[in-house]
């Protein structure tokens, strides 16, 4: 049976005649959703050790401890901690060698009698893939976008049932079950914006490469991860912070892309209501820049990945080409400053009117929506190398039929020009790098800071020759996710 060819009640009836595998389910919110559909598949006596809900705060504190949020990460893992140990404790001595056993959790806050609250919730399950094995885990982050209580309990419980069964039947192809996380379902009912596979059964995953795949598939329009790898997830990251966002090709990340960051962050430091301690600074790929030439490149991908994981930024994966998307998802987790850095380049591109034709309104409604939160652009100077002239806001070509929008929005400070910038970097182009490294001229080391520069050099990215130890330890990499990127869309 494939996660294609059975629904939901045939997936949790598979489970439950699956011999091997009993465990247990605590459920937090939304009522017993999950466990349900496996309580009317038939057979669960031979699946499901325990099932409890523990709806009041204080029974929830007395049995996994207390906390200060009940739906997050640290709430559903203390469930799949306290419920696995006791299951192990329990169970292991006389039925160890013929049983792999699991613990399901979920804490979701679903639309409440008024409709105010923020439907989403984690979800998680930890187990053995095979009898006294050593321990798996996966954990996702969902936000469930029905308008009806009733039919997020029902997606909920599809999902669920979605991860049990992935977990059991395919965490051998990890690709495959992220595809599978919304069989029943569809992108209009839940988003999933983070999952984290860890344990003997996924060693060889890379899960910044997982956060991809929900990004590409649909499943959500972002996907965030730290400098370390590891997966984040966007509202616990940016929840009330001021953000500041660079996006870029990064191709590679040069001082140029540093000098901007840098030179934005002093400025944006300086704004009211700003603290400088609390400003979470992200680099931003997206999407279509990834698959510029076609399919991903997952070679190129994770390049791009790790080095800007040397220069300790996280990264924001995107499927918000057009910036007014890009300020309203930021705007959904904050109501602080938000900053975004370019180009005067990339400013000339935003103000051309090509590119919101899709809109009523045009530029105008684009203009409108990206600037009606706390949002403010800061602008790097483009050197013309022919005639040493600087482009910057104050000359920047407009088409005149928008010039007095481009002016009212410059004259109301929604867009700042940088005059902290670096001088010694204006002549750096990542195109041009890029085509240095590729071409072997050994002077693209100028362009970008040192610790980018022994990363590529050391792993062969980009084009650069580098040692047959390197490339072997990036081809082995590779095939852990030997599956195009393309073959999934």
């Amino acid at each position: 049976m494939t996660s294609v060819q059975a629904n939901t009640a045939q997936k949790a009836l598979a489970v439950n005649l699956d011999p091997r595998r009993y465990g247990s389910f605590a459920e937090i919110g939304a009522g017993q959703e999950v466990v349900r559909w496996f309580f009317r598949a038939g057979g669960a006596a031979g699946t499901i050790a325990k099932s409890m809900s523990a709806y009041d705060m204080s029974v929830s504190d007395a049995i996994y401890g207390e906390c200060e949020r009940y739906v997050c990460r640290q709430r559903m893992e203390d469930m799949l901690d306290h419920e696995h140990r006791l299951n192990l404790e329990r169970l292991k001595e006389k039925r160890g060698d013929t049983t792999a056993f699991f613990a399901f959790a979920d804490t979701v806050s679903a639309r409440n009698f008024h409709g105010t609250n923020d439907c989403h919730g984690w979800m998680g399950i930890r187990f053995q893939a095979h009898p006294r094995d050593e321990d798996s885990q996966i954990i996702i982050h969902v936000r469930m976008l029905d308008t009806e209580n009733s039919l997020q309990q029902e997606a909920l419980g599809i999902v669920g049932v979605n991860l049990l069964y992935g977990a059991f039947f395919l965490n051998h192809e990890p690709d495959q079950l992220i595809e599978s996380l919304l069989d029943d379902l569809s992108t209009r009912r839940i988003e999933i914006d983070m999952i984290e596979f860890s344990g003997i059964a996924f060693r060889h995953v890379d899960n910044r490469v997982m956060s991809l795949r929900l990004v590409q598939l649909g499943l959500s329009n972002s996907a965030m991860f730290s400098a370390s790898g590891e997966v984040m997830q966007p509202s616990e990251v940016l929840y009330k912070k001021p953000i500041l966002v660079q996006r870029g090709s990064f191709r590679p990340i040069t001082h140029v892309n540093l000098d901007m960051l840098e030179a934005a962050h002093e400025k944006f430091t300086h704004e009211v209501d700003v603290e400088e301690e609390e400003v979470v600074t992200l680099a931003e790929i997206t999407m279509r820049n990834l698959q510029a030439n076609g399919d991903i490149d997952l070679r190129d991908f994770l390049a791009r990945a790790d080095t800007l994981a040397a220069c300790g930024m996280t990264v924001l994966i995107s499927d918000y080409f057009e910036y007014y998307r890009l300020a309203a998802y930021l705007a959904r987790y904050t109501k602080k400053k938000i900053g975004i850095t370019m180009g005067a380049g990339s400013l000339c591109e935003l103000f051309d009117e090509k590119y919101y034709t899709q809109l009523d309104g045009g530029i105008l409604e684009s203009f409108g929506r990206m600037f009606k939160n706390d949002l403010k652009l800061y602008i790097y100077p483009l050197l013309n190398r022919e005639t040493g002239e600087l482009t910057m806001v104050d000359n920047l070509q407009i088409a005149p039929e928008i010039r007095k929008l481009y002016q009212y929005l410059v004259e109301k400070g929604c867009i700042e020009q940088l005059d902290n910038f670096n001088p010694l970097h204006l002549e750096t182009f990542s195109r041009e790098v890029l085509r240095m490294i590729q071409a072997g001229d050994s002077s693209w080391t100028e362009h970008v800071p040192e610790e980018v520069a022994e990363v590529i050099q050391d792993r062969g990215f980009f084009g650069c020759k580098s040692s047959a130890a390197s490339q072997s330890s990036v081809m082995k990499r590779l095939e852990r996710h030997s599956k195009p990127l393309g073959s999934l869309a």
